[in-house]
């Protein structure tokens, strides 16, 4: 096992494929978007097969695939295939916006990945064009009718945003009446690309609640010990809610999840910076054994917390990476 500094096992990697997106979501990277990697600087799919397998050998059970979104870049479903037959490997989810995966979701089930967690901050066309800055409403909610009636576990992730997208909040909460579906309430971050980008108007996720208070009443559900999400049931509807102090940074004590940029930087917390480059490791010819001596090493040496990763970050302005670029 994989155990930290702090006595957490580490059993969950958080796997960006790509820092593309088709979209210009703008609590994730600026309107013009953002300096894109050359092809030559990401890691390679043999590169993360093998990465994956080295992590897997040391305890690194569950991965998700996120980006970016990961399903523009070429090749992707065979990479999938492959780490679904790995036997280390017992559950992989993916992050996407959902452009671009309506026709592989029967694939996706026939390789038995667990869950999709699909972006979707808006139930109203015109507000999510705004926040999106891309006419593609349409399409996502064909993805998303299409994997709630698959095998694929579903989650919703909101971004909450104060003058943006309040008004979603009751109508996304609806989405659970009928559906099994779980729909979650995220924090905004600052991760937008933008330096120094801080919003004085964050809902905490007490705030959220009370929001939600106001109409609904609900029932606290039991929380898996590593959970990011605080859930809960509404009385009578088939799904659930949860809401994700992302910025708060409440679930940090249980964290057991570590990060690969595409670029194969390792963080050990999104609030920190990039601990050690295992694309350039790899590129340098050493064994297997070498790459897990170098994750053990850097798992040994933790923040224990997101703010105490933040104190240690080698500039004084808060983080601004954008998400795409560190892996959603």
């Amino acid at each position: 096992m994989l155990i930290d500094n702090h006595g957490r096992v580490i059993n969950y990697l958080r796997l960006a494929v790509t820092d593309r997106c088709n979209l210009r979501c703008f609590y994730c990277m600026p309107k013009n978007g953002i300096k894109y990697m050359k092809k030559n600087d990401l890691l390679s799919f043999e590169e993360m097969f093998r990465l994956i397998r080295v992590f897997g050998d040391l305890g690194v059970s569950k991965i998700r695939i996120t980006g970016g979104e990961p399903f523009v870049r070429s090749g992707i479903m065979s990479f999938l295939k492959e780490i679904s037959e790995l036997v280390s490997i017992t559950e992989i989810s993916i992050t996407t916006n959902g452009t671009f995966t309506l026709d592989k979701i029967s694939a996706l089930e026939k390789m038995g990945i667990k869950s999709v967690n699909l972006s979707l901050d808006s139930l109203d066309r015109e507000r999510f064009f705004d926040i999106t800055r891309r006419d593609l409403f349409d399409r996502v909610m064909m993805t998303y009718r299409k994997l709630v009636n698959s095998k694929i576990n579903v989650k919703t992730n909101m971004v909450v945003m104060d003058g943006r997208n309040i008004e979603d909040i009751y109508p996304m909460l609806e989405l659970t009446k009928y559906d099994d579906v779980s729909v979650r309430f995220i924090e905004e971050m600052p991760f937008n690309g933008t330096e120094g980008q801080g919003n004085a108007t964050i809902w905490p996720a007490e705030k959220i609640m009370k929001y939600i208070e106001k109409k609904y009443s609900h029932q606290k559900m039991m929380d898996s010990p590593a959970s990011t999400s605080l859930n809960y049931k509404i009385p009578g509807y088939i799904g659930s809610f949860g809401i994700i102090p992302a910025y708060s940074r409440t679930f940090c004590g249980s964290c057991n999840r570590i990060r690969l940029t595409p670029q194969g930087t390792l963080r050990t917390c999104l609030y920190g910076e990039g601990q050690l480059n295992f694309r350039d490791l790899i590129r340098s010819s050493v064994t297997d054994r070498v790459l897990a001596d170098h994750l053990i090493k850097a798992i040994g040496n933790r923040a224990n917390d997101g703010f105490e990763a933040e104190k240690s970050r080698s500039t004084t302005l808060p983080p601004s990476e954008s998400m795409a670029t560190i892996g959603g």
